[in-house]
């Protein structure tokens, strides 16, 4: 069972700085494409930021310039690193890895809370 495992979510002031963590198993994390998503309103799960195995990364214009994902290649992790934060990045969190275009499947992470507040 391959499951993605999310940490580092909290409450953090506007303006302040969050990282995610999500460990990804071995089998998968050299192989495939991985994403961070946020839940937007009516619940649907947006893309925010990917990387590919070759470390070429895209990010939605909403967090470009304050969100980087990486690969920690030692730990089999995948980082978002959040600053500037604002109350509307608030959500749920959800790393992703995706196999597709290996004809393998998709996984996601159970979510993690990231909530911006005064």
């Amino acid at each position: 069972q391959v499951q993605l495992v999310e940490s580092g979510g909290g409450l953090v002031q506007p303006g302040g700085s969050l990282r995610l963590s999500c460990a990804v198993p071995g089998s998968l994390f050299s192989r495939y494409v991985m994403g961070w998503y946020r839940r937007a309103p009516g619940n649907e799960r947006v893309l925010l930021a990917a990387i590919t195995t070759d470390d070429y990364t895209d990010y939605v214009a909403s967090v470009r310039g304050r969100f980087t994902i990486s690969r920690d290649k030692a730990k089999n992790t995948v980082v978002l690193q959040m600053n500037n934060l604002k109350p509307e990045d608030t959500s749920v969190y959800y790393c992703n890895a995706d196999g597709r275009h290996l004809g393998e499947q998709t996984y996601w992470g159970q979510g993690t809370q990231v909530t911006v507040s005064s």
